[in-house]
């Protein structure tokens, strides 16, 4: 029927709304419809619409089975599925089980007719096409936005949801869910299964996923990947066999390529994916700008994927993509893409270019323009503020389209091309603008700077008049721009200078025939093409034909009686002269004019000529008139659309209709003939579509006939044109659907314009929306509706034109109601009703009142004012008035309408009876209160009470609060907006009436304070606390969040605000939390600003050297976020290098002993608790670091016993937790000297002094400790490494290894000196061992204990009854070792070995219990094995070793302390 076609935009975010199937037919959803297309690889080809659903279609699918490609099924946003034959383009069935919107659509690949739907509500749908059967799962209880079906396992369909969770889920268990797929964290744009069955390996970055059992259900051992896009910027891939990811693809970020984008419009991003037949290892996805990437999944790196288009410029889609499809065309694989930028494109994916490019239309046609210099150039004007330009003679590309949309910003109604200038194209659009542009630069347009008040009809080049031609010829232009707006006014624009201010044409007409009555609106104007004559159509319907350059009035045409939509002249290059006189008009009437000007041009008479005959009446359509085209091929044909959805094609002179093109669905807005073919038409119309179209190949000859039609012509008979039934109509006025733009736009010309023909098209329109309601593929009828869904269709915003349909379409249902006016309800309506009696009855009311009058007090029954003479009240005396004010008040009140009770009352001069009954009925308003004070203080202020009752109870609390405050009730108000929550009103007025020292202002702020601190606004609840002078609860609230930021901050507010003691704690605590992060810099900063933290700071001072000399032993490994220089490591003693450091940064010396000691004491204060294998590394070295800073102090102080117990506490403290390397590293440190600084140590004390002895004991046992340790890994290694030497590949030692083992021997000689039996002594120390095997023995009995009650429980539970509460002595044997093993025993005997114990424990002197030592049977142990494989010692030392280890051992004792030894050494215990 149509040779190309324009069809509408694809419907944008939806994520499956276009499909292809194997025969290359595309569907896609746009607006309402579906379009179908023949795609090749050469070219697209429009074939038919599918239309039926009454909103939006959000998702179309094809059936891929074999014999039913012609299959598919659409949803809407009118919760309805519906089944189509392509083919035969019908509907074939339909389903509304969805309650909520459909937002996912896909066909089985594997079960055969099988539809699956999902909505927004989480139901997901299964409708078995066959039977008609429909089954509902509700997997999840999320926004699902694409599902897709498995192509390899019938019962698995893969689900995408808003907020990125996938699940796979079986309909054949109820749609129980097979796989949760986390790891997108936004909207899953898209899901599309592997082609291929089985998961074969992939390269690139995969997840961590290493046991393939996890997830697997039975029957899926297989697998099948699964490919997903998401909002979340990356596509990744899953593994349904394990149920977890397998790899993650990140989209690149690529330059933009191709034409311009507007930079106002917003996108967000979408992420389609597609994986194409035949390609198990390759996806295609979507990019950010438009790009389009295709991916391999075996490859890594930048090699992993490929963009399409890449080889020129303008390939690529300039905005997002929303769907992609493939099929295989012969040898070659297409990609069919649809993108925001509103083009379909083609691409080949073996070469990865762009076949070819589809342009769609995202708004109303609103007119067409065919160039006069340009050959086959037509320009567009389209509702998406888009004008485009089209090639229509290209060979190459029958598309060839180019866009325009910088400076447009609203819809182009009007085109005009420059009849000389190439590429200079002018236009107008709906919010007034008139621009030029120059089509082929690159220069955004020239704009006018006069803009129209409403929307731009018609725009016409012609020849200048006054006051533009008075220039000279060089300084005018030889074409002006005339345009035409809904105003109604005319404008003339000098194209070589926009920017002036363009002239009225309205004053040119009125001086050159003066004229002095109102002009009528102007709506559309034509020159004739040689500029001699001007025609403008009226608002009115008539039509003023002008001669240039004066304009003066040669004719007015009275023929219409409805505004005039177009004017047309016909053209000059015809056969017969007398043509180029013919003017053709159409207008809301239906009906076409065409007048011969001939005689009136060429002998114009001095007055002006009224024509209302016309030269030929061309009648056959239904509905309004809106746009003609002359033929420029032929003589006298003309071409004509209507709102009736058709385009006519008429022989003129003849009077006859040549053909009628029906194949737009909607009313049609524009026509131009083809400049170069003779038989090729365009038409574009409010479908969003533009078709091109023969006239030799159209079926039609009339256009459809309704039956509003059919009853015109009865009436009519056999009579033409006669005027006075016409004018029939005319009483009432003119119709509101007669003064609708056809535009579909506004009303033509200014509001109140004169009677019109009053013919209504309303019921045609109805009958025709009737006629189009059901499935029908580009009907021959029009649906009148289809405006109404511009606003949501394509992503534009179509508000104005909705608006004003929804606005027309009320005024057609009560067109009664725009004529006459409402009359307000009558304040006296009893006496007002007695005056539409009888004539009789008012006459006799005169007489009776007349009686009244003149009877002087002796009128008898009469009582005017009252009763059946209540209307004589208004013409009598005042009490007769207030008599029927009276009775109209009890009237009003039966009624209910008090406000008029209120003004009777007022008017009475009874003011405090008004505002008493307002205030009885809760009718108080502000002007009523604003004339209380007129009656009085008193009353004015109960009025105020009353007045704020009734404003709470409507919840107008902070209006009340105001009126309360007027009558000077502040406290009240206050109160008031306090218990409704208005904290902060209620404290500005407090502040701003109250005096500063007010309690009732710190209470609010107070009240406040608590409620901010509850939500957790502790910002705004410290400035309340602050207000309030509660600085401490101020410090408090900030340092709630417990962050360094606001411990920080926190400890800051408490100093400024003079709370020391909380300032102190809160920097310690913020100062502790840096040191986690190894923030030393920030930490020592925070330290600073409190003096009293001095103690603080040398302890942190000593933990970062601390924490530096260890990372560079590789004991800790952390980074660390900042630090001093002065921490740097040094060949420096650790001790010395403390001072230094204290000396030069803290200035604290051994000079000022007051100062040291007062730190001293500081520090000692502070409860450091014992050490648990469960401490953090960090927080242990800080405890340590405590230690040593007091170990410092100490020294400075020259207090020697308090520097050993230090020095044994920061010792001890690592080989509490088990930190063996931390205890040895810390020893080094300290004691450099090892033994030698111990003595040191010890010629400081006082001999006398049994305590510091002990404790110099113990430092020294330590230090033995691990220099025992050290000595036997020396050994192992020596050991070791003589033998690797000796026998490594059958060599014996050579001459330079001998060497060195002799001298390493030499040197190990000289270490023995320090191994000397006091060595050993110090170790084997038996009243520790004592003290620790007693202890031992008695943890044990109490593990016995603990075992015996937990059996005891366990039997009493089982109802089982003990005989004895003991342990039977194989398991006591088998359990535990040592010499409480193999007897039976009872509680009561464990309590006395306790007993004894403790009496034991007792008798060891409280020194040696007080201070730590080294287990004393792990050096037994260790010095024994030493002796035996190592090196031999003393006869006496191993004795004792062997005599302590027989008298304090026990064998569960000495197989812990064996193996702690081996774990410490790293070898394995023989």
């Amino acid at each position: 029927m149509h040779q190309r076609h324009l069809p509408a935009s694809p419907n944008w975010y939806c994520s499956r709304c276009s499909d292809i199937n194997g025969k290359g037919v595309l569907g896609f959803g746009a607006k309402n419809t579906i379009y179908l297309l023949n795609v090749t690889a050469a070219s697209p080809a429009v074939t038919g619409e599918l239309t039926g659903h009454t909103e939006r279609v959000s998702g179309f699918a094809f059936c891929s089975h074999d014999g039913q490609e012609h299959i598919c099924a659409s949803t809407s946003d009118d919760k309805t599925v519906k089944v189509w034959d392509a083919e035969q383009k019908i509907l074939l069935k339909e389903h509304s089980v969805h309650q909520s919107t459909i937002s996912a659509v896909h066909w089985s690949p594997v079960q055969k007719l099988l539809l699956v739907t999902g909505d927004e509500k989480g139901i997901v749908v299964c409708y078995w096409f066959s039977s008609n059967d429909t089954q509902s799962f509700f997997p999840e209880p999320r926004t699902i936005f694409c599902l897709s079906c498995s192509p390899h396992e019938e019962n698995y369909i893969a689900v995408g949801y808003k907020d990125g969770m996938i699940v796979v889920i079986d309909i054949s268990k109820k749609g129980e869910v097979i796989h949760r797929l986390r790891g997108h964290d936004d909207e899953i744009h898209a899901l599309a299964w592997c082609p291929q069955p089985r998961e074969e390996p992939l390269c690139g970055r995969l997840e961590d996923n290493t046991d393939g059992s996890n997830g697997v259900t039975q029957g899926a051992e297989m697998g099948c990947y699964l490919a997903s896009g998401s909002r979340d910027q990356t596509v990744r891939i899953w593994s349904t066999a394990r149920g977890k990811g397998v790899m993650t693809l990140k989209l690149p970020f690529l330059k933009r390529r191709g034409l311009g984008v507007d930079p106002t419009v917003k996108e967000r991003l979408w992420l389609t994916v597609h994986w194409p037949k035949g390609r198990p290892s390759q996806i295609v996805s979507s990019c950010f700008g438009g790009e389009i990437i295709m991916w391999d999944l075996k490859k890594s790196g930048k090699q992993k994927w490929n963009l399409l288009g890449s080889s020129s410029d303008g390939q690529n889609h300039s905005r997002i993509v929303f769907n992609m499809s493939s099929f295989r065309s012969g040898d070659r694989e297409l990609l069919l893409s649809t993108s925001m930028d509103r083009e379909i494109k083609c691409w080949d994916l073996a070469s990865l270019e762009c076949c070819w490019t589809l342009p769609t239309l995202g708004g109303f046609v609103y007119c067409l323009s065919f160039s006069s210099v340009g050959t086959g150039c037509l320009a567009l004007g389209v509702g998406d503020s888009m004008i485009r330009v089209w090639n229509t003679l290209s060979i190459q590309n029958q598309y060839d389209i180019k866009t325009f949309w910088q400076g447009v910003k609203s819809k182009v109604t009007a085109l005009a091309w420059h009849p000389l200038k190439e590429g200079s194209l002018a236009f107008g659009t709906d919010d007034g603008k008139v621009g030029i542009y120059e089509v082929y630069s690159n220069k955004p347009p020239q704009i006018s700077s006069t803009y129209h008040r409403r929307t731009v009809y018609s725009l016409s080049w012609g020849p200048p008049v006054p006051p533009m031609s008075f220039g000279g010829s060089g300084d005018k232009p030889s074409y002006s721009l005339y345009s035409c707006a809904g105003e109604g006014v005319i404008f003339q624009h000098d194209p070589w200078k926009l920017s002036g201010e363009a002239s009225n044409i309205d004053k040119l007409i009125r001086d050159t025939n003066n004229i002095k009555h109102k002009i009528p609106p102007h709506t559309d104007l034509s020159w004739k093409p040689d500029g001699s004559v001007l025609a403008i159509g009226n608002e009115d319907g008539s039509i003023e034909v002008l001669k240039a350059p004066t304009l003066k009035l040669l004719c007015t045409v009275q023929q219409h009686h409805k505004i005039i939509n177009s004017l047309r002249w016909h053209h000059e290059h015809s056969s017969q002269n007398e043509l180029q006189y013919l003017l053709a008009s159409g207008s809301s009437n239906a009906i076409v004019y065409v007048h011969d000007l001939k005689s009136v041009i060429e002998t114009p008479s001095e007055s002006p000529v009224l024509m209302t005959e016309p030269f030929r009446t061309l009648s056959g359509h239904t509905n309004k008139i809106t746009s003609l085209a002359w033929s420029p091929h032929h003589d006298g044909r003309l071409v004509t659309v209507c709102y009736d959805g058709t385009a006519q094609v008429w022989d003129v002179l003849k009077e006859e209709p040549v053909c009628n093109y029906r194949g737009h669905s909607g009313r049609l807005l524009c026509v131009q003939w083809s400049t170069v073919h003779p038989d090729l038409v365009w038409t574009g119309g409010d479908d969003f579509t533009l078709h091109e179209w023969a006239v030799s190949k159209q079926e039609h000859v009339t256009p459809p006939k309704t039956k509003k039609r059919i009853e015109i012509e009865k009436k009519r008979g056999p009579q033409k044109k006669s005027k006075k039934k016409k004018k029939a109509p005319e009483k009432g006025g003119m119709k509101a659907e007669e003064r609708e733009l056809p535009l579909g736009e506004e009303i033509k010309g200014a509001a109140g314009s004169g009677a019109e023909e009053g013919q209504s098209d309303n019921v045609e329109e109805e009958e025709e929306r009737e006629n189009t309601d059901g499935p029908s593929v580009t009907g021959n009828e029009s649906s009148v509706d289809t405006r109404g869904t511009e606003r949501v269709q394509n992503g534009e915003k179509f508000s104005h034109a909705v608006k004003r349909e929804v606005k027309e379409d009320k005024k057609r249902e009560k067109p009664d109601l725009s004529l006459k006016k409402r009359k307000p309800r009558s304040i006296l309506p009893l006496s007002t009703s007695m005056d539409h009696r009888p004539k009789e009855e008012l006459q006799q009311d005169c007489l009776t009142l007349a009686a009244v009058r003149y009877s002087h007090g002796q009128s008898g029954a009469c009582v005017p004012g009252s009763g059946d003479h209540i209307q004589l009240g208004l013409f009598t005396d005042r009490d007769a008035l207030y008599r029927m004010f009276q009775e109209e008040e009890e009237s009003h009140m039966e009624a209910g309408h008090y406000d008029s009770m209120v003004y009777l009352r007022l008017w009475k001069g009874d003011l405090i009876g008004a505002i008493n009954l307002a205030a009885e009925k809760g009718e108080l308003t502000d002007d009523l209160l604003s004339l209380a004070p007129m009656a009085g203080y008193q009353v004015w202020a109960r009025t105020v009470e009353v007045y704020v009752k009734q404003l709470c109870h409507h919840e107008q609390f902070l209006k009340a609060a105001s009126h309360l405050v007027s009558i000077h009730k502040l406290y009240e108000a206050i109160s008031l907006l306090k218990s409704h929550q208005f904290y902060r009103e209620a404290i500005a007025l407090a502040r701003a009436r109250l005096q500063p020292e007010d309690p009732v202002l710190k209470d609010l702020y107070m009240s406040w304070a608590a409620v901010l601190e509850k939500d957790g606004h502790y910002a705004t609840a410290a400035k309340c606390y602050l207000a309030a002078d509660s600085n401490f609860d101020a410090a408090k609230v900030i340092a709630k969040k417990g962050d360094v930021i606001s411990l920080r901050t926190a400890a800051n507010l408490a100093q400024i605000s003079g709370e020391n003691e909380l300032a102190h704690s809160l920097s310690l605590r913020c100062a502790k939390d840096l040191m986690l992060f190894q923030d030393w810099a920030a930490a020592q900063e925070v330290l600073r600003m409190q003096d009293s933290l001095l103690g603080h700071r040398l302890v942190f001072c000593v933990n970062e050297i601390l924490s530096q000399r260890l990372a560079d032993a590789d004991v800790v490994t952390w980074s660390v976020a900042s630090s001093h220089t002065w921490s740097k490591s040094c060949d420096e003693n650790f001790l010395s290098m403390v001072h230094r450091v204290w000396q030069s940064e803290f200035e604290v010396t051994a000079a000022d002993l007051v100062k040291v000691k007062t730190l001293s004491q500081q520090l000692r204060a502070i409860e450091n608790p014992p050490a648990t294998t469960s401490v953090p590394l960090k927080q242990l070295l800080f405890h340590i670091s405590l230690d040593v800073t007091l170990c410092a102090l100490s020294q400075l102080l020259c207090d020697w016993p308090s520097v050993l117990e230090d020095l044994l506490r920061a010792l001890t403290r690592g080989s509490e937790v088990g930190h063996f390397t931390l205890m040895t590293e810390v020893c080094q440190l300290l004691l450099t000297q090892g033994l030698e600084s111990v003595t040191f140590y010890k010629q400081k004390l006082d001999p006398t002094d049994e305590r510091s002895l002990v404790i110099s004991e113990s430092v020294e046992a330590f230090v033995c400790y691990q220099l025992m340790y050290k000595k036997w890994w020396n050994y192992s290694a020596e050991t070791s490494a003589l033998t690797n030497n000796t026998f490594s590949n059958g060599d014996c030692l050579t001459e330079k290894n001998h060497s060195e083992v002799e001298a390493n021997r030499n040197g190990v000689a000289q270490s023995d000196a320090i191994f000397s039996e006091g060595f050993w002594k110090v170790l084997l120390s038996e009243p520790h061992a004592n003290l620790q095997a007693t202890q031992r023995a008695i943890e044990e009995i109490q593990r016995r204990v603990t075992s015996l009650i937990q059996q005891h429980s366990q039997r009493k539970d089982s109802r089982e009854s003990p005989q004895a509460l003991s342990t039977p002595q194989s398991e006591t044997s088998e359990e535990h070792g040592g010499p409480l093993s193999g007897k039976s025993e009872s509680l009561s005997a464990l309590t006395a070995q306790v007993a004894e114990h403790h009496k034991a424990l007792t008798a060891i002197p409280e020194l040696v219990k007080k201070y730590s030592f080294p287990d004393v049977m792990e050096c037994c142990i260790v010095l024994l094995y030493m002796g035996k494989h190592l090196n031999p010692f003393p006869q006496h030392i191993c004795s004792m070793a062997a005599t302590l280890l027989r008298k304090y051992g026990t064998t569960e004792s000495l197989y812990l302390n064996a193996s702690l030894g081996v774990h410490k050494k790293g070898v394995e215990f023989n």
